[in-house]
């Protein structure tokens, strides 16, 4: 009690690696959130006790007045904990789309809970959105490139009758390799699909 599962929250933050998510711990913030439950609980009791024995609770010093405050304390100190692996997890979530594209790994998928995952597709077709309208697509070339075509080999089996920006269509059999345009190659290379071959 007194904040240590939310600590224990912040210390999973604070040790795994910078950017990248550990899987939703549901179960130690349902721990948090039912020790803030019993927190306020506590003070909502102190209060009334207070109040009943006729004592202003702003300029009462009393062991209820103390009680109450590190209930009070410790619910600030809980939420601050929680909202802090929930902003974390927000900002990792929102540096993905520009990291893998609009689809998510099944790894990464897999670590996410279920809010967090409406939270990826309402921001992926928001800034889709954006882009559509400015006609231009942000998630591509975040270091401009030095020649527009790469050379390319399919990993997986992508598919028959792909379509690339030219209108034209693909044929990326597992193995194949191909000379495509940096825009067209770059939504497979971020998922794995395609690895770009140098030299």
């Amino acid at each position: 009690m007194y904040g240590r599962k939310a600590c224990q929250l912040v210390k999973e933050l604070a040790s795994g690696e910078k950017g990248q998510l550990t899987l939703f711990n549901i179960d130690l913030i349902d721990q948090v959130i039912a020790e803030c439950s019993q927190h306020h609980l506590e003070l909502q009791s102190l209060i009334r006790k207070m109040q009943e024995q006729g004592l202003d609770v702003q300029t009462s010093r009393n062991a209820d007045h103390y009680g109450a405050l590190i209930h009070h304390l410790a619910l600030v100190r809980n939420k601050r904990c929680l909202m802090a692996y929930v902003h974390n997890r927000a900002e990792v979530i929102q540096s993905l789309i520009w990291k893998v594209g609009p689809i998510l790994p099944q790894q990464i998928e897999e670590r996410l809970s279920h809010s967090e995952e409406e939270y990826f597709k309402k921001h992926s077709s928001a800034l889709k959105s954006y882009m559509s309208r400015l006609e231009l697509d942000l998630t591509v070339d975040m270091v401009p490139p030095k020649d527009p075509y790469i050379q390319v080999r399919v990993i997986d089996d992508i598919g028959e009758g792909i379509v690339l920006s030219d209108d034209k269509t693909a044929n990326f059999a597992p193995h194949s390799m191909h000379f495509l345009k940096r825009t067209d190659a770059e939504q497979f290379i971020s998922r794995g699909l395609m690895e770009e071959l140098t030299g």
